[in-house]
C-alpha cells in the first residue's frame, strides 16, 4: 500500500487559506435550526465519540468514478449529520489505472471544497490498482462537502482522440472518509425530529432502536411498525435497519413504544389520558435522547405515530398531547413513488429536483432517469409500452454526425442508438445538398418484461469530434445537448394481473402488500412470545415497504399467535399476511403452515407430500413444474440458513401469505443485509427462497400458483388458454376423438337404418 506521509499533507495544509478568519467554535459549526450544546455546570456530561466512514458508493457513485475519454476531471458531493462536529478524518483512495496512463507518470490532484488536499502519483505498480491514504485537516469536514478531482496531464490527453479506453483511472466505490467526531446534545426538542435517530444528511445507513414493555402488545408493535416505514421512506436510498429492545433502554438514541405507566428498563412511562409524544435525555447519557410515544390503547397508539409522522412540531417543544387523528386511507396502486399507469408520464415528472435533462459539454455523465413501477404489470403477447423520445444535439460544425449518437438503456439492457440525422436514403440525399435531416424524436417500443419493480432509464449523448477539429474545441464545456420535455413514458394500456404466489414481487416491491400501500388490507403476524430478532425484522419489512412504495403503513394490524377465533380471526379472512418467525417457534409454525405446501419437523423445514387429487389438480392445470422434491432436499441439507416462503393463505382463497423465516435467530438477523445484496434479490422468486452463506440464495416453487388482478372473466379464459396451449391441445384432441366417435357411432347407426328399409323394399 502507499501511504503519503502525514508531515507532507501538513506541509501542504499550510497553503491552505483558512475558511473563517475568526476562532472556529462547535457553536459556528451548527446549523441555524440547531441550538448550542447545553451540558450542566454541576455535572460533567460525557461527549461520545463518533466512528463513521462515508464511500463512494454511499455517495450516489454505486460504479465510483471513472475519468477517461478527454474527460479527465471530476468529482462527487456529499453530506454529513449536522449534529456531529468532525475531529479527526482520512481518506482511504483506492485507485483502478490503466498501464497507458501509468506510464506518463502522470498525477492526479485532490481538493475538498475547493482547498487542494495534495497531489498523488499515478504511477505503475504491481497490478492495476493503487491504495493511499490521506490525512484531513478536520476544519474542512462541514455538513456539505464537495470533492473535487483533476489528472494534471490531461489537457495533453485530451487532444489524443479514440483513446477512451487507453488512459483511464477509476476511484473505486470502496474508497472513503473515515471520520471521528464528537456527538452534539442538539436538546430535548421534537421539532428535530427524525434527527437525532436519523439525519436527512447523513449518506451511511441508519441504525434506530425501538425499546418496549416486558408485556409485549400487539398495538404497541403496530406504532413501531408505521413509524418504521415512514423512517424507511425519509432513509430513501441509504438504508435503515432497526434494533428492538425487550424491557431495556437503548445505550445511546431510542424510541420507547408503550400505555401509560408501563416501565422499560426501569423508565416508567407518564401517565396521560390521550396519546403522548415526549423527548427526554437518555439516564445513561444526556447527549442521547428517548423518544416516548404513549397511548392507552391501538387506536391512541396508532394517532400518537402518526403525528410523529407529520411533523411540523414548534421550535423548543419537548412534549406534545396529541388529539384524534385522520389517517387516510389508500387505494389500490396509489403508492406516490409508483409511476402512475392510467396516463402518459413525462420523464421530467420523474426526475429529482437537483437532476436535469440537459448535459454539458462532449464528456459528461449519463442522463439518469429513475421510476418505480407496481410488479404486476400485465400485457398480452405481442403488446408493448410506448416510450416517446425527443432529443436535440449541438449544431457545431466540428461534430461527426455520422458517428455520434444518442445511447440508450434500460436496466442496464441496451435499446437503441439514436443519430444525429435521419438515416433513410432520400434523407441522406436531402441532408448532403444542404437541407435540414435532423431526428430529432423517436418512438421505442418497450417489451414488458424489461419494467421492474425498480427501473433505471440511461440516457448518454456519445459526441465524436471531426478528426481535423482543433484541440480547443475538445474542451469547449459550453454546449449542450438535452432530452426534450416532451419525452415521455406510457404504461396506461397495462393492466394489473399476476400468477401469485411470486417472491420476487415481495422482495422488489413488498408486493401484493403493497397493493393497499398503507397496508389496510395486510395482517403483520409474529409468534405469541416473539424474539427482539423477530420484531425488528418485522420493522425492517415495514420500512422496506414504506421505502418501495412512499406510504406509511397507517393502518397495518399486528396479531400475535395464529388466531382461532375471535376479531383476529374475522381479521384474516379479508387480508394478506406477511409473518416473521423462527424455527423455534414450534407451535406458530405448526399452526400457520398446517394448510400450506410447507411442514415443519422439529427443526427443519420440508415439502409436504401433495394428495393425489392436488397432483391430479395440478396435472390438469397444466402446473408440471413444480420442485417439491428437490426443495425437500436442499431444506433438509442445510443447518444454517434464512429466507422466505409463500403460500396461499389458509383463509382465503384470494389472499397470499408471505413467511420470513431463519433456522435461528442469528441468521435471521442476517436477511436486511441479504435484502441490501442486488445479486441475491435478482435470485429470490418462486415460493420458497433460502439463503445460506456458502451457497447464497436457491429459490423454488413447489405449491399452486393462482392468478390474481384485474382481469376480467372472459379474458381470464383466453389468458389461460395462451398459459396453457399444451394442455389445451391435449384437450382439444380428447374432446375432438369423443365427438368423432360419437358421430360415428350415429352416422353408422343412421346408414344401417337406412339400408334395411331399402331391403325390406
Amino acid at each position: 500500500m502507499k501511504r503519503l506521509t502525514t508531515l507532507a499533507v501538513l506541509l501542504g495544509a499550510l497553503f491552505i487559506a483558512p475558511l473563517h478568519s475568526e476562532e472556529t467554535t462547535v457553536e459556528s459549526l451548527l446549523p441555524l435550526d440547531l441550538p448550542p450544546p447545553t451540558i450542566a455546570q454541576s455535572t460533567p456530561t460525557f461527549v461520545p465519540s463518533v466512528m463513521s466512514s462515508v464511500s463512494i458508493a454511499q455517495m450516489g457513485q454505486p460504479q465510483g468514478i471513472t475519468l477517461s475519454g478527454g474527460q479527465f476531471q471530476g468529482g462527487v458531493d456529499f453530506t454529513l449529520p449536522v449534529d456531529q462536529v468532525i475531529t479527526s478524518a482520512r481518506l482511504a483512495l483506492n485507485l483502478r489505472i490503466s498501464p497507458a496512463l501509468a506510464a506518463r507518470n502522470a498525477t492526479m490532484q485532490l481538493m475538498l471544497n475547493g482547498q487542494p488536499l495534495g497531489t498523488i502519483p499515478l504511477t505503475a505498480t504491481d497490478s492495476d490498482l493503487a491504495r493511499y491514504q490521506l490525512d484531513i485537516p478536520a476544519a474542512l469536514m462541514v455538513s456539505s462537502n464537495s470533492l473535487s478531482v483533476k489528472i494534471n496531464d490531461g489537457d495533453a490527453m485530451q487532444c489524443q482522440r479514440d483513446l477512451s479506453d487507453k488512459y483511464r483511472v477509476t476511484i473505486l466505490p470502496d474508497s472513503r472518509f473515515e471520520l471521528e467526531g464528537q456527538q452534539l446534545d442538539i436538546g430535548a426538542d421534537l421539532s428535530h425530529f427524525p434527527r437525532p435517530y436519523f439525519d436527512s444528511m447523513q449518506m451511511s445507513p441508519a441504525a434506530i432502536a425501538v425499546a418496549f414493555a416486558p408485556k409485549l402488545s400487539p398495538d404497541a408493535i403496530s406504532a413501531g411498525a408505521l413509524i418504521a416505514s415512514w423512517l424507511g421512506i425519509q432513509a430513501d436510498y441509504r438504508g435503515v435497519s432497526f434494533a428492538a429492545y425487550h424491557d431495556r433502554l437503548p445505550e445511546k438514541n431510542g424510541i420507547l413504544i408503550g400505555h401509560p405507566g408501563e416501565q422499560i428498563g426501569g423508565l416508567t412511562l407518564p401517565q396521560t389520558s390521550q396519546p403522548l409524544l415526549k423527548i427526554i435525555d437518555n439516564p445513561a447519557n444526556p447527549v442521547y435522547k428517548l423518544l416516548l410515544v404513549v397511548g392507552k390503547d391501538e387506536s391512541e397508539l396508532r394517532a400518537a405515530a402518526w403525528r410523529l409522522t407529520r411533523g411540523n412540531f414548534a421550535q423548543q417543544t419537548p412534549a406534545v398531547d396529541v388529539d384524534a387523528q385522520t389517517i387516510p386511507l389508500s387505494k389500490p396502486y396509489d403508492a406516490p413513488r409508483w409511476i402512475p399507469t392510467d396516463r402518459p408520464v413525462k420523464l421530467s415528472e420523474l426526475i429529482r429536483k437537483d437532476q436535469s435533462l440537459t448535459a454539458t459539454g462532449i464528456w459528461h455523465p449519463p442522463l439518469q432517469v429513475a421510476f418505480r413501477a407496481a410488479p404486476d404489470l400485465f400485457l398480452w403477447d405481442g403488446e408493448t409500452i410506448p416510450l416517446h423520445i425527443g432529443y436535440r444535439f449541438p449544431t457545431e460544425n466540428w461534430i461527426d454526425e455520422q458517428r455520434s449518437w444518442l445511447s440508450m438503456t434500460l436496466n442496464d439492457t441496451f435499446l437503441h442508438n439514436l443519430p444525429v440525422n435521419k438515416q433513410g436514403a432520400l434523407e441522406t440525399l436531402w441532408h448532403k445538398l444542404g437541407g435540414d435531416a435532423r431526428q430529432e424524436q423517436f418512438d421505442m417500443p418497450l417489451e414488458p418484461y424489461m419494467i421492474y419493480g425498480d427501473n433505471q432509464l440511461s440516457l448518454y449523448f456519445n459526441i465524436v469530434p471531426k478528426k481535423n477539429a482543433p484541440c480547443s474545441t475538445l474542451l469547449n464545456n459550453n454546449i449542450k445537448s438535452r432530452i426534450d420535455d416532451d419525452s415521455w413514458i406510457d404504461l396506461s394500456h397495462t393492466r394489473h394481473f399476476a400468477l401469485l404466489p411470486n417472491l420476487s414481487y415481495f422482495v422488489g416491491a413488498s408486493f401484493p402488500f403493497t397493493r393497499l400501500a398503507d397496508y389496510s388490507e395486510t395482517v403483520l403476524m409474529l409468534p405469541v412470545n416473539p424474539s427482539e430478532t423477530q420484531i425488528a425484522t418485522l420493522f425492517d419489512m415495514a420500512a422496506r415497504s414504506g421505502n418501495a412504495t412512499g406510504t406509511a403503513l397507517g393502518h397495518n394490524r399486528v396479531v400475535f399467535g395464529v388466531p382461532t377465533g375471535g376479531s383476529f380471526l374475522e381479521l384474516l379472512r379479508d387480508r394478506d399476511v406477511l409473518a416473521v418467525s423462527g424455527m423455534d417457534q414450534h407451535d406458530f409454525n405448526r399452526a400457520l403452515l398446517a394448510n400450506s405446501p410447507f411442514v415443519t419437523h422439529d427443526s427443519t423445514l420440508g415439502v409436504r407430500e401433495p394428495s393425489n387429487w392436488q397432483k391430479v389438480r395440478r396435472w390438469i392445470a397444466g402446473d408440471w413444474a413444480a420442485e417439491g422434491l428437490e426443495a425437500d432436499r436442499y431444506f433438509s441439507s442445510n443447518e444454517a440458513w434464512r429466507g422466505f416462503i409463500s403460500f396461499r393463505s389458509p383463509w382465503n382463497d384470494a389472499r397470499l401469505v408471505v413467511l420470513a423465516l431463519g433456522s435461528n435467530d442469528e441468521q435471521l438477523s442476517h436477511l436486511h443485509n441479504d435484502l441490501a445484496s442486488a445479486k441475491i434479490n435478482a435470485g429470490i422468486r418462486g415460493d420458497a427462497a433460502i439463503i445460506t452463506n456458502e451457497n447464497g440464495v436457491r429459490s423454488f416453487r413447489v405449491g399452486e400458483q393462482f392468478p390474481s388482478g384485474e382481469m376480467p372473466p372472459q379474458m381470464k379464459v383466453v389468458w389461460y388458454a395462451n398459459q396453457h396451449s399444451a394442455l389445451l391441445a391435449i384437450l382439444s384432441l380428447l374432446v375432438g376423438s369423443l365427438v368423432g366417435g360419437m358421430l360415428y357411432r350415429m352416422l353408422k347407426k343412421r346408414e344401417r337404418k337406412r339400408l334395411d328399409a331399402g331391403n325390406s323394399k
